[in-house]
C-alpha cells in the first residue's frame, strides 16, 4: 500500500507541474505570436491537448509500473500488459469516460480514482485558461 501512495503522490505532483508549466508557457508566449487572435486560441487548444496527453502518458507509466510490481494490483479484462493498453486505460480514466473492457484490481484501483479526480481538475483548469484566452483574444 505504501508503494501505491508514493506512486500516486509522485504522479499527481508531476502532472500538476506539467500542466502548470504548460499553461504558464502558453500564457507568456501566445500573446507575442504575430498571428490573428483566433489562431492564438487554436494554438491554446492544441497546447492544452498536448499537455493532457503528456499527463495521460504519465499516469499510464504508473499503471504499467504498478501492474508489473509485486504488490501493485492489476489491470484485467481485454488487457495484455502492454504500455499501449495502459495508455488506452489511462485515457478512459483521465477523461472520466469510465471503465469498460479493462478493470483495475487491488491497490491499483486507488490510482484510477486519483486519476479521474486529477483529470477533472486539470481539464477544468484548461477550460478556464482557454476561456480567458478567448476573452482576451477576441477583444482584439
Amino acid at each position: 500500500m505504501i508503494l501505491v501512495i508514493i506512486v500516486n503522490s509522485l504522479i499527481v505532483s508531476l502532472c500538476v507541474a506539467v500542466h502548470y508549466e504548460s499553461l504558464a508557457a502558453m500564457n507568456a508566449r501566445l500573446p507575442k505570436i504575430p498571428i490573428r487572435a483566433r489562431h492564438r486560441v487554436v494554438l491554446g487548444v492544441i497546447g492544452a491537448m498536448v499537455a493532457h496527453t503528456i499527463e495521460i502518458w504519465i499516469f499510464a507509466a504508473g499503471y504499467y509500473f504498478l501492474h508489473h510490481a509485486e504488490s501493485g494490483g492489476a489491470l484485467e479484462g481485454a488487457f495484455n500488459g502492454s504500455l499501449l493498453d495502459c495508455v488506452y486505460f489511462s485515457f478512459t480514466v483521465f477523461t472520466t469516460l469510465g471503465f469498460g473492457d479493462i478493470q483495475p484490481q487491488g491497490d491499483l484501483r486507488y490510482l484510477t480514482g486519483i486519476e479521474s479526480l486529477t483529470g477533472l481538475v486539470l481539464i477544468t483548469w484548461s477550460a478556464s485558461f482557454l476561456y480567458l484566452l478567448m476573452q482576451r483574444s477576441w477583444a482584439d
